[in-house]
Formats: C-alpha cells, structure tokens, sequence
C-alpha cells in the first residue's frame, strides 16, 4: 500500500511540474542521439516523399491539360497546383531537417539555428497544413469537375462538326477518340446526339428531298438525325455497327434498341470521365495523406530535439537530461506568439495602440 501511495505521488508531482508545458518527453544524451540520427533518415525519407507529392501533382495537371477541350473552367487545377507547391516546399523543408539533425549530434553547433528554428516551424506547420487541404480538395471536387465536364462536352458535341472552323478543326478527333478510348457516347447517353446537328453542311446533299424535309422540319434550321457517330459503336457487338434509326425497331431487321445493349455504348462520356478522375485524385490523396503524416511525424519529433538541445546549449555537460516537449504554452497562446511579429509587420497592434492612446489622452467631459 505504500509503494502504491508513493507511486500516485509520483504521478501527481510530475504532472505538476509539467502543467506549463505539453507532451513533455525525457531525453538523455544516448536517446537525443538516437532521435537524431533517426530523425535525420526520416527527413531524407520525407524529402523523397516531398519529390513524390510533386510528382504527382504534376501527373495530375497533365491529365487534366489533356481533357481541356472537354473542360469548360479551370478550378480543379487547385489540386495539382497546391500538390506541386507544397511537394517543392517539402523538399526545403525536409533539407533543413536534416541539417539541424547533423548539428544536433553537436551541442557546439546547434545554437546557431537558433534564430531560425521559429520561422522555420511557422513555414513547415503551414505547409503541411496546405498539404492536408490538398488531400481534402481531391475528395471535395467531384462537384466542380461534374458541372465542368457537363458544360464542356456539351460544346464539345455542339462543335462536332466544325472542322473547317479555326481553333475547332480537332475537335471531332477528340471527341472520336475520347468516345472510344472511354468506351461512352454522348455527355449524358447517346441521345444527346440526337439533340445537335454533328454532320457538317459540306457533306449534306441539299438538293435532296430527306435533307430538305428534315431541315425544314427544325425551328433552328438543323439538320437531326437519330444517329451516333461511329466512335460510339461498340466493337464488342455480334452484328455491324447500328449508327442512325437507333430507336426505331422497323428500319433495322432483327432490330430492338431496348435490348441491343452491345451496339453502341450507353454510359455517357461524363460519368466515365468523372469516375476517371475521380479515381486518380482519391488515389494520389491517399497518397498524400500518408506523406502528410510522414511529414508531421518528422515536425514533431523536431521539435522535441529542438526543445532538448535548448536545454543543452551554453553547458558543458551534455551528458544530462533534458526535457523535450511540443508546446511550452497552450495552443491559443502559441499561435498567438507566431501571429504577433506579423501582426506587427501590418502595423494592425501599433493602430490599435495609438487609437487606445488617443483615447486615453482625450480629457474626460466635466459634469
């Protein structure tokens, strides 16, 4: 019973004495040693993975460059943009890690990082914090590449057959082979097609009764017709390719649309394209996130060599104990400490400060 006692004491004491700070950690010589040299792997394991997060980044831009014709807006390279900032920052970061842990096997050499550790860890926690939004953003933008993709193909599909017009004379190859490559027609189905007019007017016989009949039969002058082009053909289908008269079942023999499901595809290009991407982006921020906790595990465990070579500095044995930790005061208060010298630099406190002694100044009205 007294051993117990004494143990509660023991717990109760050390937890007083480190009520100041957070997540403290005893570290003698032969662990700071050891959480040195191991933080200086980490870091260059970090590093190789900050390369990689740019990498990837850089992937996904070019996919998402190579379907722009199909794209009406350029949000969702938000993604790819922040992943490759935050993988070039991740390779200074990582860099520098690996500097302070060589000099942390020196207690003469570590001070003079002193006076750059502080923003080092402000630039480090943001860019982090900018790596894991990176990872949030390629969950969160299946919306935004829906409503781009939709718009997109739409004017895809309209300017089809505008291959005579400049800055429009590919875009029946990249819709063709978009169709094909993806195994889709349409941006919903295949009906979209029959909503535009895709055959040009150099290749229409006007002089021709059908032609005339159906243009005639428009509003807008369009010459419809319930037909696909032949990149929605799917090569898979027992019988020739069915293009035009899709639905109706007596223009072909043997013929019932609602059943033929091997003659063209049915899904539509925007389904496929986004489940294309999507399945990149949850991939690369799976990825990511991984790096992510690589990244932070590498920052936490700097600081509490940081915080345990502090104790160290300016002594002659360096064989003691010392104490590392990760926050020497609370959470609020520690971001406040970071804020203040920007706070001040944008000159935000001292206006407050010179309107508080302007008011303090103002004589008080007599009664």
């Amino acid at each position: 019973m007294l051993a117990l006692a004494d143990f509660f004491v023991a717990i109760i004491e050390t937890e007083i004495s480190i009520a100041p700070r957070h997540l403290v950690a005893l570290l003698p010589l032969f662990p700071r040693v050891k959480l040195a040299q191991g933080l200086w792997l980490l870091s260059w394991c970090a590093t190789v993975a900050g390369a990689t997060t740019f990498t990837l980044g850089c992937l996904l831009k070019t996919e998402l460059r190579r379907r722009a014709e199909v794209m009406d807006n350029t949000d969702i390279h938000v993604v790819p943009n922040t992943l490759m900032i935050v993988g070039l920052a991740s390779l200074g970061i990582n860099y520098f890690a690996s500097k302070i842990c060589q000099d942390a096997l020196d207690a003469g050499r570590f001070p003079r990082w002193k006076n750059f550790l502080k923003p080092y860890f402000a630039v480090s926690c943001f860019f982090t914090v900018l790596m894991l939004l990176s990872v949030i953003m390629s969950y969160a933008m299946k919306g935004s590449l829906e409503s781009s993709l939709k718009a997109g193909l739409r004017n895809g599909i309209r300017f089809y057959k505008d291959t005579d017009t400049p800055g429009r004379c590919f875009q029946k190859q990249n819709i063709d082979r978009l169709q094909m490559e993806f195994e889709c027609c349409g941006n919903n189905d295949f009906r979209d097609w029959f909503e535009v007019q895709w055959i040009s007017n150099r290749y229409l016989d006007f002089g021709s009764k059908e032609v005339k009949d159906r243009v005639k039969s428009n509003v807008d002058g369009r010459y419809l017709v319930d037909g696909v082009p032949f990149s929605c053909c799917n090569p898979r289908s027992p019988r020739p390719c069915i293009q035009y008269h899709l639905t109706n079942n007596s223009a072909h023999y043997n013929y019932d649309y609602l059943t033929e499901e091997l003659n063209i595809y049915l899904r539509g290009c925007r389904e496929a394209l986004v489940h294309y991407y999507m399945g990149l982006m949850n991939t690369i921020g799976a990825g990511v996130l991984s790096i992510f906790i690589l990244q932070g595990s590498v920052l936490v465990s700097l600081r509490f060599l940081q915080t345990a070579m502090e104790a160290v500095a300016g002594k002659e044995n360096t064989e003691i104990e010392t104490e590392g930790y990760l926050l020497e005061k609370g959470v609020k208060d520690t971001i406040m400490e970071y804020l203040d010298p920007v706070l001040k630099f944008f000159l935000l406190k001292n206006g407050g400060k010179v309107e508080e002694g302007a008011a303090a100044d103002k004589p008080a009205a007599v009664p």
